[in-house]
């Protein structure tokens, strides 16, 4: 398995020979002019996540791909009518690599906004490790995640959880994502406190290069 940290909450996911896109939101531009892919995953539908003005082009030039997301989106996004809603508890396979559909809810921004759906993604295929992609939402806990994309940064999120989420979840890997609202040394606080305060060794791929994990 190769991952590759396209900005904010864009991650490629190589594996088994497929190439899948999770969350080509407004935030991140690195994702713009892919193609090959096999799928395009959407966790929810805030544009950060998917970015309404960008998506068509995206979809246009991947003509062959699976497109799956969070149910809501379909009607927040124009697809093409090319997309299937996926809500918790979904699970079919992309060209070897097998998804199922966990958790929810969007994590409680503030009490007077309601909350949204958000569907996290787990991502596995027979001899690669098991990745997961929570979306926006720490209070799903999946077992045998080998390597977790860690939303480090968000206006509904506090260092406090992200700590307690990777300590009970237990990946031996990970990485952050959803930096777009952080500087640099905020990025630093919570990097180095992950490193330190929990099981998982989180790595640095900002540089939008391919990463191969070790387990």
């Amino acid at each position: 398995m190769q991952l590759t940290h396209l900005g904010h909450a864009a991650v490629l996911v190589e594996a088994a020979g497929a190439r899948i896109l999770i969350d080509p939101g407004n935030f991140s531009t690195a994702w713009h002019g892919l193609t090959g892919l096999d799928a395009v995953l959407v966790t929810h539908h805030h544009p950060d996540h998917i970015d309404p003005e960008r998506i068509a082009a995206l979809l246009a030039a991947n003509a062959d791909a699976v497109v799956a997301v969070e149910a809501s989106v379909i009607d927040a996004v124009d697809l093409g009518g090319r997309a299937r809603a996926l809500v918790p508890g979904d699970e079919f396979d992309v060209a070897g690599v097998h998804v199922a559909a966990v958790g929810g809810q969007h994590a409680i921004i503030h009490r007077d906004i309601p909350r949204i759906a958000n569907t996290g993604l787990v991502l596995s295929a027979d001899g690669e490790p098991t990745f997961f992609h929570p979306g926006d939402a720490l209070d799903t806990i999946v077992a045998g995640v080998d390597v977790v994309a860690v939303p480090i940064m968000g206006p509904w999120a506090a260092l406090k959880e992200h700590i307690d989420f990777l300590r009970e979840l237990g990946a031996p890997e990970g990485f952050p994502i959803h930096e777009g609202l952080l500087s640099e040394r905020g990025w630093a606080l919570a990097y180095s406190r992950y490193n330190a305060m929990t099981p998982t060794q989180v790595h640095d791929l900002r540089d939008g290069r391919p990463w191969t994990p070790a387990h």
